[in-house]
């Protein structure tokens, strides 16, 4: 069993890579903002007691009124302004959660094919641990290129895994590689990254090739299709 749980679901981002005037998280998705089907998996799983937003500053009160009370959302306990990267609104998520809290998870708020599932599995796998993600080896073979195109080397991808989300840490340690990373003015677009810069070792569960992250107009049309199969 694992210990109070809460989440911080970064959404704060503009999506400036999907083409268009709406952010990627306001997106319809099934007819749903693809927010709102991420925040659907954690408000279904008994294990997440809380969940911190963060969004856009200055849009605080209009996600409240137009995506969380219309779609029935129940857990999200505080909304928070986002900062100038995803590091730092994660970073002012961390400021809201309370020290009852045991676990937090961070999830990307567009990975809106998460499921209620694979959560548990992180979250079992970070019981009394210093941290666990989801993941999934590599198909491909990686390069290494130099700047200026050429192939610099090539590395065996036997072991090679690619860091999704959810991710889940013991609320101190991940407040603490937060804040060292901030003092050595290091940035990084995962969390993992900065907990395992303290040295403390992150357990990797298998994630799923469906848990996509929307970045682009075909991960849209690739999330639709998935949807689609995983119909009953």
């Amino acid at each position: 069993m694992t210990g109070r749980a809460a989440a911080i679901i970064p959404a704060a981002g503009s999506g400036r890579r999907m083409g268009g005037a709406t952010p990627k998280q306001f997106l319809p998705l099934a007819g749903v903002p693809i927010l709102v089907h991420t925040l659907k998996v954690f408000d279904a799983s008994p294990l997440i007691a809380e969940i911190c937003l963060v969004v856009p500053p200055g849009t605080e009160k209009q996600f409240r009124e137009k995506w969380l009370e219309p779609y029935g959302v129940k857990k999200v306990s505080t909304i928070a302004p986002g900062g100038r990267t995803r590091q730092a609104s994660v970073q002012r998520g961390l400021s809201h959660i309370g020290p009852e809290t045991e676990q937090i998870v961070v999830h990307d708020g567009v990975r809106p094919l998460l499921t209620v599932g694979l959560l548990q599995r992180v979250l079992d796998a970070g019981t009394n641990a210093t941290g666990a993600i989801a993941a999934i080896p590599l198909k491909d073979t990686p390069k290494f290129v130099r700047e200026d195109g050429f192939v610099r080397s090539t590395p065996d991808r036997a072991g090679l895994f690619l860091a999704q989300t959810p991710q889940v840490f013991p609320r101190k340690i991940l407040i603490e590689a937060y804040r060292k990373a901030y003092a050595d003015g290091v940035e990084s677009t995962d969390d993992a990254a900065l907990v395992e810069r303290l040295d403390f070792p992150v357990r990797i569960v298998a994630g799923s090739w469906d848990n996509i992250k929307v970045t682009t107009p075909e991960d849209l049309l690739l999330a639709e299709k998935i949807r689609e199969i995983r119909r009953p």
